[in-house]
């Protein structure tokens, strides 16, 4: 009985999700001002990092850049000063979680409440899992995931207080459906870190704080370079940023770039063991081991399925009586681009 109505339950908030999606599509939501906001912003010194900077100092958002390569960072911060904001450079470890915390007291006492935090800082081993040494796997570990975690203890408390805030989470599309074991392990890890981070916050009504999930595919940085493609050439950098603004600006939970990632994202969720064999050679992307990805759906999609039975006040014993994969799929928050769907997903024993 629990079953079924769960899965009437579930057929709502689809239908609802949908026709809500209609109408945002139909209506456009407006862009909000970020004017006098203050902006961190994680691995400035890159090539999207240094672009989100430019495009947020265009909206008038005074910058906190962040990066581990100081000269890379002050040239950021001198192209963003020149468009007339103020910009404060930090030279931050974020393997390292002392590091982090440290830079976060010295940024609100000498700058104050950062308001819009970007995690775009990432790193790419480029290499399969038996490759690829330990060291350089749990610094992959650490940066891309781990400082998720660490970032959002740091500057969470601040928004929480005044109900006011933006969490940008740049992770990869490839996370979201295939694997290379390090690199997009981690990137379905903090996939799913983001998606928990969501549902705790409307758990706990705090409505004014925004969260945004940017799934690009390969971007032409220079990071995936030796990566064989086979149908889809990489995203410009720029296209990448200015779509990912408007999704930010339009406050959308999440954006895949382009839009054909959404077509085997969705299908998986209904399909997977076909999708992944199917999606892997479609992309050009090697097949390496589900170990980390598997880890880590277990992990993090179960907070998400539990953080959403909260939300519905639903009880937690129905939980016990789920033996299998249980699928919910929320289409909402439909841009002028596509739909945004979360998928919550609970493997039981």
């Amino acid at each position: 009985m629990i079953v079924i109505v769960d899965l009437l339950l579930m057929l709502i908030d689809l239908t609802y999700s949908i026709l809500s999606a209609v109408i945002q599509t139909i209506l456009r939501p407006r862009l909000k001002c970020i004017d006098g906001e203050l902006c961190l912003i994680t691995g400035a010194g890159g090539a999207l990092g240094r672009l989100f900077a430019l495009e947020f100092a265009k909206e008038g958002a005074h910058l906190v850049l962040w990066d581990c390569n100081a000269a890379a960072n002050e040239q950021t911060a001198k192209q963003a000063r020149e468009l007339g904001v103020q910009v404060h450079t930090y030279t931050v470890d974020l393997s390292k979680r002392q590091s982090i915390y440290e830079a976060a007291d010295r940024v609100r006492a000498e700058v104050g409440c950062v308001s819009i935090l970007v995690n775009n800082a990432g790193v790419v081993a480029g290499r399969r899992l038996l490759d690829c040494p330990d060291e350089l796997l749990e610094r992959t570990l650490l940066v891309n995931c781990h400082a998720l975690f660490w970032m959002t203890k740091a500057f969470l408390p601040q928004m929480k207080a005044k109900n006011h805030g933006h969490i940008v989470t740049i992770a990869s599309a490839l996370g979201l459906f295939t694997c290379n074991a390090n690199r997009h392990g981690s990137s379905f890890e903090s996939v799913g870190f983001h998606e928990s981070l969501t549902h705790e916050l409307l758990a706990e009504d705090l409505d004014g704080i925004k969260t945004t999930l940017v799934c690009p595919y390969i971007v032409d940085t220079g990071m995936f370079a030796g990566c064989e493609i086979s149908l889809i050439p990489p995203l410009e950098p720029l296209y990448t940023v200015q779509q990912s603004m408007k999704a930010i600006l339009a406050e959308q939970q999440m954006i895949c770039i382009p839009r054909l990632m959404y077509i085997p994202f969705l299908a998986r969720a209904c399909c997977d063991k076909f999708m992944w064999d199917f999606s892997s050679p479609f992309l050009g992307c090697c097949l390496g081991m589900q170990m980390l990805q598997h880890i880590a759906s277990w992990e993090v999609t179960s907070a998400c399925y539990l953080s959403s039975r909260m939300l519905k006040r639903r009880p937690p014993t129905a939980i016990s009586n789920l033996h299998r994969t249980s699928l919910t799929i929320l289409l909402k928050n439909m841009d002028q681009q596509t739909p945004k769907a979360h998928i919550i997903c609970c493997k039981m024993d």
